[in-house]
């Protein structure tokens, strides 16, 4: 199911006079969800995800996260030798407890036994993806809770693989991006992301870090710089197509965090930014400047930026008013575990130009 192709230039189009006027007004509750124009570029809009979309208590079944709407899946995978494949679980290192099922087609979606590892839940994504042509672009972060282990057949190479062969075309990979620029930096800065309606059927794969390896201080090669210097050495070998999936620098951070990597040739490989919402909105950070270049900001739990506000059920105009204000803070996704406000989850509007 693999596919090397890219989407060609076609999809590098600018925004709409009438969408690029809606990012210069103040965004509320009320117009939230009519703000949105599927001709907007991917980096001038904001959406809402799910965190932990996998865990049964959230949803029954991971099809039931990808017919939420929501903007933004996240799955954690545990790596390491103690058990077999790739495991997706929270707290469980060396088994699978999640809501996926191994679907070989939609039919088969919410049929067959859960706590699959990770191919079995991109088996589950395929499978939806196959039932809706055209469904809305969606982020699938994948945080490797463990790191990669290369050594033990699941490394970034490893990890591509799968992805592809589960994904295949669906999948919006670095190459398609990059287009023929020299690294995904200057693919950006160039001619940004595609629009919304280009990405339509698309799925956007982001890595991080993982809780467990930023943890271990035996454990110095992070996912995100294992994947970037992955990224950087396929371009040089003239094989971008074969990579999958994008890697975030982690954590919110003043200034170009891309900084705290040594190796300055990995640093154009990254575009995905991925914190802690309150300390993006805090005033510390000039968040204007990532969406003057394009980039795309995941700003997590974003029930936490004062004030405060439920994490599972807030009202559905706290909410909205919490999306209006982060996209006003120039977020690219917000997430936070409201899996039960749909209409939330479903609503994209215009991100702050600067």
């Amino acid at each position: 199911m693999g596919d090397g192709r890219h989407m060609g230039h076609g999809w590098r189009r600018g925004l709409t006079t009438a969408a690029a006027g809606l990012l210069a007004v103040g965004l509320t509750a009320g117009s939230a969800r009519s703000a949105d124009t599927g001709e907007s570029a991917y980096s001038a809009t904001t959406g809402v995800g799910v965190h932990n979309a996998y865990e049964k208590g959230t949803y029954p079944y991971f099809a039931d996260a990808l017919d939420s709407g929501a903007a933004l899946l996240e799955l954690d995978v545990w790596t390491n030798v103690f058990g077999s494949s790739w495991r997706v679980s929270h707290s469980n290192p060396i088994g699978n407890d999640n809501n996926c099922e191994n679907a070989a087609n939609a039919g088969q979606l919410r049929t067959k036994a859960r706590n699959q590892n990770l191919a079995g839940c991109l088996a589950d994504i395929r499978a939806w993806h196959d039932a809706h042509p055209g469904h809305r672009p969606v982020v699938l972060k994948l945080e490797l809770k463990d790191g990669f282990q290369a050594e033990n057949g699941r490394g970034p190479a490893q990890l591509d693989a799968l992805l592809s062969d589960k994904l295949g075309s669906a999948l919006f990979r670095p190459a398609d991006l990059a287009d023929g620029h020299a690294t995904l930096d200057e693919a950006v800065r160039a001619g940004g992301w595609p629009t919304r309606s280009a990405l339509a059927g698309r799925f956007v794969v982001e890595l991080i870090p993982g809780t467990v390896e930023e943890g271990n201080p035996a454990d110095t090669l992070w996912t995100d710089r294992e994947y970037a210097t992955h990224l950087r050495d396929l371009a040089a070998a003239g094989r971008l197509g074969d990579a999958a999936a994008f890697p975030a620098v982690h954590r919110a951070e003043a200034g170009d965090p891309r900084g705290r990597y040594t190796d300055t040739g990995i640093r154009p490989w990254f575009v995905v930014f991925d914190g802690d919402a309150a300390t993006y909105a805090g005033g510390s950070i000039d968040t204007g400047w990532y969406a003057r270049n394009q980039y795309l900001v995941v700003m997590t739990d974003a029930q936490n930026v004062a004030p405060a506000i439920d994490g599972t059920s807030p009202t559905q105009a706290q909410a909205l008013d919490r999306l209006a204000l982060l996209a006003g803070r120039h977020a690219s996704i917000i997430t936070a575990d409201w899996h039960a406000l749909t209409q939330v989850l479903s609503t994209v509007v215009p991100r702050a130009a600067d």
